[in-house]
């Protein structure tokens, strides 16, 4: 199967590219000032959030990480899948209404509401950066692989390509561009998803069951039972759901998407649909997932390189020929653009309001130097992503999200929760807990399996004896604890009674909004 040159898919890639840059075009002319690029003037509707909501959260993790661990592994990749949909319910429930009624463009906002803005906004800056990059850098690398698949460029050469395009979005659409392609993208994605799982299912009279039997009879029982991934290591696989479900909840590019709607109950619907159609998505990938390991095989798909990301479209190029190849790759392309530009948004978002607005500047600074500020701050981010996602070829990008999501579920999660939920929760206890979960969860992660053996390609046996080894590849069943422990001892040791004095108007503002008094 020849996918690099392939003429049908070079076609949908630039018809893609023109569409977006169209949008971007458009965007750039209704954008002038920091709340319509941050937020795109607060006037998304809760259907196009909703949508939205769903291009930002299904990335190249979604279609091509998880797909390429069901080829080779099987059921595994269904703990990501669920992981990663239980959280939703925690940001409808817990998180919306006091996030769109405290905040303004960023998750610290909400944490710093009632505490000391500086050493808050400051700490909740380098979680979210944290964060911010480890998920930027498994898209850079699924985008990277993909387009080397697709042009047969040279891997390093199509980092740089996306890293352009990326500027090219976030600096002159901003959100409002950022969002139309979300849009775009997610129902390409749906629908994409949805014939691919049909083709898949045509092969096996249309029938799931019979899919998953011949995967057993080919393969054995392992790949219909826990393996290596949930089973080899079942703490492990406890620390991955629980990274994947509370970090949901504390993405810094998803929570910054509930500013983008007039109101709490435009927010709530947009996670609803938003919930909907993620869902309704990893049904079909588990589909595609079983399906490359049947048509494709996971030795095709492990010599096609990308850490076994190219399962899916492999097998749009099996089972639908060059036209549908060249089609899946474009909305591939689109899953992971569309969701570098959301990250690359909430970092810059992190930069210029938390950091230069309210650090710098003091809380005042003319608009025209924060959009400035903010152009500068996303080239900066674009170029530490290309280098990052050089370095980290051939990782498995759902893994690579997962960590991420651990990093926030321990970093900020907690200060999160804390912040909107305890009085006695102080300004040295949120900063406490936020950087010990980020410098846990970074240190566990370095002296884990993930860095020395799968990066630095050391050899297990000869690190596993190494008495700093971290035998779990995902820590965020200890650093989260870690974390709302640290954040507990620290409040209690320490007093802050403007904090304490201004908690019961935060919750009447939490429940009734800006009508009240702040």
């Amino acid at each position: 199967m020849q996918a690099a040159n392939n003429p049908l898919a070079i076609a949908f890639f630039f018809v893609f590219m023109a569409l977006t840059l169209a949008i971007t075009y458009w965007a750039a002319r209704r954008t002038r000032t920091t709340e319509q690029f941050f937020a795109a003037g607060g006037q998304i509707t809760a259907w196009q959030n909703g949508w939205a909501l769903a291009g930002d959260f299904l990335s190249a993790a979604a279609l091509l990480g998880i797909a390429g661990i069901i080829t080779s592994n099987g059921f595994d990749g269904l703990i990501y899948s669920m992981g990663f949909l239980v959280g939703w319910p925690i940001i409808a429930f817990l998180i919306v209404e006091p996030l769109r009624n405290l905040g303004k463009f960023t998750f610290a906002d909400v944490v710093a509401y009632r505490l000391k803005q500086r050493p808050v906004r400051i700490a909740a800056a380098i979680g979210t950066l944290i964060v911010i990059l480890l998920y930027l850098l498994a898209q850079m690398v699924a985008t990277g692989a993909l387009i080397k698949l697709l042009f047969g460029l040279p891997y390093a050469a199509s980092v740089v390509v996306v890293g352009a395009a990326m500027l090219i979005y976030v600096i002159f659409g901003g959100m409002l561009a950022t969002t139309w392609v979300q849009v775009i993208k997610a129902v390409l994605l749906l629908l994409g998803g949805l014939v691919l799982a049909l083709l898949v299912l045509a092969h096996f009279e249309m029938n799931p069951l019979r899919l998953f039997q011949a995967a057993a009879e080919k393969y054995g029982d392992r790949v219909l039972q826990p393996g290596s991934k949930v089973a080899g290591s079942g703490w492990d696989a406890i620390s991955l759901g629980v990274g994947l479900m509370f970090g949901t909840a504390a993405l810094p590019h998803v929570l910054m998407r509930v500013f983008t709607v007039p109101d709490v109950r435009e927010a709530r619907m947009s996670i609803l649909y938003a919930t909907s159609i993620i869902g309704s998505f990893h049904l079909l990938v588990f589909v595609i997932g079983f399906g490359a390991m049947l048509l494709v095989g996971p030795e095709v798909v492990a010599k096609a390189g990308g850490g076994g990301n190219m399962a899916a479209p492999l097998l749009a190029l099996t089972v639908g020929g060059n036209a549908f190849f060249g089609f899946i790759c474009a909305v591939a392309f689109a899953t992971m653009l569309a969701v570098v530009a959301g990250l690359t948004l909430s970092g810059v978002a992190t930069v210029c309001h938390d950091i230069w607005v309210n650090v710098v500047r003091g809380g005042e600074a003319p608009e025209r130097e924060q959009l400035t500020v903010a152009r500068i701050a996303t080239v900066a981010i674009a170029a530490l992503a290309i280098v990052l996602g050089i370095m980290f070829e051939g990782q498995n990008v759902a893994f690579m999200a997962g960590l991420a999501f651990a990093v926030a579920a321990a970093a900020n999660f907690p200060a999160l929760l804390l912040s909107i939920a305890w009085k006695r929760f102080t300004t040295a206890g949120a900063v406490a807990s936020i950087l010990v979960g980020a410098a846990a969860s970074l240190v566990m992660i370095c002296l884990s399996p993930t860095v020395q053996v799968d990066v630095l390609g050391k050899s297990l046996a000869d690190v596993s004896e190494a008495w700093w080894f971290v035998p779990m590849k995902n820590p965020a069943l200890i650093c989260m604890p870690l974390s709302f422990a640290v954040a507990v001892a620290v409040s209690l040791m320490t007093r802050d009674e403007e904090a304490g004095a201004a908690f019961t108007a935060m919750q009447r503002r939490i429940m009734f909004g800006s009508r009240t008094a702040s």
